[in-house]
């Protein structure tokens, strides 16, 4: 995409409308090179017609066209919040440049909506079993829901948040599970690792190298589907300090019986009586971002699941924040939640055909 965004500051405003011409509607953006690769400004259809109707010539340089003023990214220091900022400006061609100005890649938002420095590990080794008979051959993450595999959806959500190292652990039907991913899945090469013996619901990302070094990985289950947005979740994790966040649905209980309220000072008292009183709580939605320092507590071979992991973590001094779901959360779990999935992707897919 680099080069067919790109020109020489020495190319005519001729060379630039025929190098316009050839770009997609969305993201008709040039950007001026100097011969150092240098961004000597941004050039659109607009800016070369305002230079036109103010007498310059087709065949003058395109510095004498362009826009000196432009935003961009610094290299190695992207930030997701400032890319939300460009796409609610609606900016969806962004520049990445080093610290002498030179261009070193260019960021389409149209495509990939954000560039989140995370890593990412998503858990597939369940056998589904509450889902028989279709599990029996199938793994669940295979599972096709309106023609594609359950974990499809979530690798392409978080490829286009700019997610593209994640691995995939597996053990029940293992073989079908890194067959399907010997192809990229929406422009990701998706590595598997294979546990040994179950390791619990999060156990196998120690059979990963994605906690290496520092930074965050986003931990979540395979067999999901959620509209769950990650930037705003990373984001949440970032400005808040947390070293755990767990993604969380609301559950609202009923109880379908009058409830006493006791008298916490004498137990053979009480203080009032409900009528089938409801009360809500948060339940884990089994997707998590870990500081790495967390998840290298884990070690390979060792049963964990995530419950145990932030339990520690937490009395070892870690802080924790949630970050609730706004939209929609399946845990393809039954046969009724399938049903319920598949309905809801017909429905979205119908609305997203005439969209």
């Amino acid at each position: 995409m680099t080069a067919r965004h790109t020109i020489p500051s020495t190319a005519s405003i001729t060379d630039a409308l025929r190098a316009l011409n050839t770009l997609p509607g969305g993201s008709m953006t040039l950007f001026v090179l100097d011969h150092g690769r240098r961004v000597a400004g941004t050039l659109t259809d607009g800016d070369i017609r305002r230079a036109l109707i103010a007498g310059t010539p087709l065949d003058a340089p395109v510095t004498e066209a362009a826009m000196r003023s432009f935003r961009s990214v610094r290299a190695g220091n992207i930030d997701p919040a400032d890319l939300r900022d460009f796409r609610n400006a609606g900016i969806t061609i962004v520049p990445v440049l080093d610290s002498e100005g030179r261009l070193c890649d260019i960021l389409d938002l149209s495509c990939r909506g954000s560039k989140l420095p995370l890593k990412a590990v998503l858990m597939a080794g369940g056998k589904g079993e509450r889902l028989r008979p279709m599990t029996e051959k199938t793994p669940k993450p295979l599972l096709k829901i309106e023609g594609k595999a359950i974990i499809d959806y979530n690798i392409e959500a978080l490829a286009a948040c700019g997610i593209d190292n994640i691995t995939v652990t597996t053990r029940y039907l293992a073989e079908q599970i890194e067959a399907h991913f010997d192809a990229p899945v929406a422009g990701v090469q998706v590595q598997c690792v294979c546990e040994d013996a179950p390791c619990g619901t999060i156990g196998a990302v120690a059979l990963t190298d994605v906690a290496k070094g520092d930074g965050n990985t986003l931990v979540m289950n395979s067999d999901l589907l959620t509209t769950i947005s990650f930037e705003d979740m990373y984001l949440h994790h970032r400005d808040t300090g947390a070293d755990i966040t767990v993604a969380v649905v609301p559950y609202q209980v009923s109880v379908p019986y009058a409830v006493l309220t006791l008298d916490s000072e004498n137990p053979h008292f009480f203080t009032g009586i409900e009528e089938k009183p409801s009360f809500s709580y948060y339940a884990n939605a089994g997707i998590y971002i870990f500081s790495n320092k967390i998840l290298r507590r884990l070690r390979p071979g060792v049963r964990c699941d995530a419950t145990d992991l932030i339990d520690y973590a937490i009395r070892s001094g870690a802080k924790a924040s949630y970050f609730p779901i706004k939209g929609t959360w399946i845990d393809v779990g039954s046969p009724l939640d399938f049903r319920q999935a598949a309905e809801l992707m017909k429905h979205h897919n119908s609305l997203t055909s005439h969209s």
